[in-house]
């Protein structure tokens, strides 16, 4: 991984697939997800749009709108769109490798196709499941395709552990541990064999070092006979009920039912069932900023092949050390002070327009009636960024433990994890501090006198 906050490209089998005159619609369909991979996690502070001309070219040559023949008006139509499409983001895409590959794959089709740069263009329109009967949704699908249905066939049921990320971010873990981090430009999630999340967190303010994710990214990696690789991307004032490719489950193959996306509330709330894995997804745009939670296997996700490499997977490591916020010391340097709290303490700067404390307190009680992590979470968020709508972030991240975590008993958390040096990258388990010092005093003792 490169430092996070800094442009991430994943390297894979993709670029500008050379393609003959005969080579049809198949081999054309599968570019747009490979030169994403080229360039994938863009930072969020970058407005290209080429991704969602790969989503509209694929949504117009593919599934029920697909035209009979690549060498019909109605394909060279949807050429000259994505060519559009482009021109129109040109400005924004400068040095940005999918955008760059698209032009020039756009340039050989048209050219393959006898294709005028002159003349009617499609309207992009989404593609829709298929119809009750296609192989995409047979309920027959293989048993291997069904997590519980294969590996635990004769086992009790797996263990199922949650994380989730919200506000300005405060992280749970999927050993439950609670931090608030910095954690700003794109970090990862999770990385394991099955997907990858990457988050990118950008300042609420400018100049404020008050953060909230602004973009997410998940790659659900190519799986047997169930799914093709499919990448999920959502943005500010931009959450799809589609994967970029313009599909709603897992492409072609026999099982692919078992990864579905489904829209609960329109530009609001996504939820992402990986039947495959036994996981389940909730992607929420809570304001202008997103939350995350996952509902996981243990199994799935401690299957990582180089677990020294994983030093950065926040769902299971946590924040490094010095990304961390204590915002309970916050919480209580700001209690009694008014809108302001003490500089000395401060982990952020105040907004311009924040809440006085008594304020901030009405109004997360108002949604949170349980004095928990989350609760305290909603306070340091109304002081931080004056923003309400973090309150509501806190909430459904809440609602969404209530439904994702497996253990009823530890829905609400009460105390921070606040990790020792050393053992935040290393997922260890934190010592008592007395005890620590007085283990400490005991060797030196020993060493004086012995």
């Amino acid at each position: 991984l490169q430092p996070p906050g800094e442009r991430l490209v994943v390297t894979g089998r993709a670029g500008w697939m050379g393609m003959g005159r005969g080579a049809g619609r198949s081999a054309l369909g599968f570019w747009p997800t490979l030169a994403f991979l080229l360039c994938s996690f863009p930072a969020a502070t970058s407005p290209c749009k080429i991704l969602k001309c790969n989503s509209e070219f694929w949504s117009a040559t593919s599934g029920s709108h697909a035209p009979a023949s690549d060498d019909t008006p109605e394909f060279c139509a949807a050429l000259r769109s994505y060519a559009l499409c482009t021109r129109r983001t040109a400005r924004t895409c400068r040095g940005d490798l999918a955008y760059h590959s698209a032009v020039h794959g756009i340039e050989d089709l048209m050219s393959q196709h006898n294709c005028s740069k002159d003349g009617p263009t499609s309207q992009p329109r989404l593609r829709t499941l298929p119809p009750a009967g296609d192989s995409q949704e047979r309920s027959d699908s293989p048993e291997i395709c069904h997590y519980e249905k294969s590996f635990h066939k004769h086992s009790a049921t797996p263990n199922y552990t949650h994380c989730g990320l919200f506000g300005d971010p405060h992280l749970r873990t999927f050993t439950d541990r609670f931090q608030t981090c910095k954690v700003q430009g794109a970090w990862p999630l999770i990385d394991n064999n099955y997907l990858n999340v990457q988050v990118t967190n950008t300042p609420v303010l400018p100049g404020s070092a008050a953060t909230a994710t602004s973009k997410l990214t998940i790659i659900f990696k190519n799986f047997q006979e169930c799914v093709d690789q499919k990448v999920y991307q959502a943005e500010m004032d931009e959450l799809p009920a589609a994967f970029v490719d313009g599909s709603k489950n897992g492409g072609d193959k026999h099982g692919a039912n078992s990864l579905k996306i489904t829209e609960k509330v329109s530009g609001q709330h996504v939820e992402i069932q990986a039947k495959y894995i036994g996981t389940t997804i909730v992607v929420r745009q809570v304001g202008r900023y997103l939350t995350f939670a996952v509902r996981m296997p243990e199994e799935v996700v401690n299957a990582v092949e180089d677990w020294d490499s994983q030093g950065l997977y926040l769902c299971l490591r946590g924040c490094p050390l010095n990304q961390q916020i204590d915002f309970q010391a916050f919480h209580t340097n700001t209690e009694g002070t008014g809108a302001h709290r003490l500089a000395a303490a401060s982990p952020a700067p105040t907004a311009p327009e924040t809440f006085p404390y008594e304020t901030a307190v009405a109004k997360c009680k108002e949604k949170l009636p349980v004095e928990d992590l989350y609760y305290q979470a909603c306070v340091f968020d109304l002081l931080t960024t004056g923003d309400v709508n973090f309150t509501l972030a806190a909430y459904y991240a809440l609602e969404d433990v209530k439904m994702l975590h497996s253990n009823k008993d530890k829905l609400h958390l009460y105390e921070r994890t606040q990790d020792l040096p050393g053992r935040a990258a290393a997922g260890l388990p934190l010592a008592p501090q007395p005890l620590l010092g007085a283990l400490i005093l005991l060797l030196a003792l020993l060493l004086v006198f012995c």
